[in-house]
């Protein structure tokens, strides 16, 4: 696709798809102003429901006036009708666990040289936590964000699980419900980006230690939006673990 192409598409996409979501949801947008008008921008989120990427690029587009790229995982673009959105949407493909995994973080790279923004669900799918907290993140987010020099914006949503839970195929459309995006200040990498490297990229030690800087900040914002106190660490599935890999897209 010719470069800014999916922009004119992405509009189109959005003339049909906001209507629906004004009559769905009540959304309430805060910190809007921490997310730059222009230039390349990374947006580190947390992931609860298969609508978050609905509902957090219409607060991208009409609270922060940006329009959006998503890296999401390959599988979705073999959807019929999903899958051609998508693509005319100039989204990002994630190739998750083949050779060409890395490709996304090149794209995604090329993307925000072009001063483009990028969303990112560093959990790689919808959380498992019991409570919907973050749960441990790939660290694909932390090598994406150390290789470029863009201002790193954490953002939580919440409430678009109220509308169609995970993994759920009944969804509740009636009253509208209150779909809520708060996105903080950039996060100060600089010093991360000095530290000793291994091989082509930074240390295993340094990625785990940006992603979990990255998605702390995002739990405590989420904390802000339900008004409780986050728990201390990440919730790990049985039988997985966060692993130095891609980011991945919305489950």
């Amino acid at each position: 696709m010719r470069p800014g192409r999916h922009r004119g598409w992405f509009r189109v996409l959005a003339f049909v798809v906001k209507p629906l979501l004004w009559a769905l949801t009540k959304p309430e947008w805060r910190g809007m102003e921490n997310i730059p008008r222009d230039g390349g921008v990374i947006i580190v989120a947390n992931h609860v429901t298969v609508l978050d990427p609905l509902t957090l690029a219409h607060a991208m587009y009409d609270g922060a006036r940006r329009i959006p790229r998503y890296l999401a995982k390959f599988e979705l673009f073999k959807v019929p009708v999903v899958g051609a959105a998508l693509r005319k949407g100039g989204q990002i493909p994630v190739y998750r666990r083949t050779r060409e995994a890395a490709n996304s973080l090149r794209d995604a790279e090329a993307a925000l040289a072009a001063g483009e923004l990028v969303i990112i669900y560093p959990e790689g799918t919808c959380t498992r936590d019991p409570n919907l907290w973050p749960m441990a993140s790939k660290t694909g987010v932390a090598r994406l964000a150390l290789a470029c020099d863009v201002p790193v914006i954490p953002v939580a949503h919440w409430g678009a699980h109220r509308i169609l839970a995970y993994k759920s195929k009944r969804p509740s459309l009636f009253p509208r419900k209150k779909v809520q995006a708060i996105a903080g200040r950039p996060v100060d990498l600089s010093s991360y980006r000095n530290r000793p490297s291994q091989g082509n990229g930074p240390t295993n030690e340094t990625l785990r230690e940006v992603t979990d800087l990255l998605m702390t900040e995002v739990k405590n914002l989420l904390g802000e939006l339900r008004a409780e106190d986050p728990p201390s660490g990440f919730f790990v599935p049985a039988g997985t673990a966060a692993v130095d890999e891609a980011p991945t897209g919305a489950a």
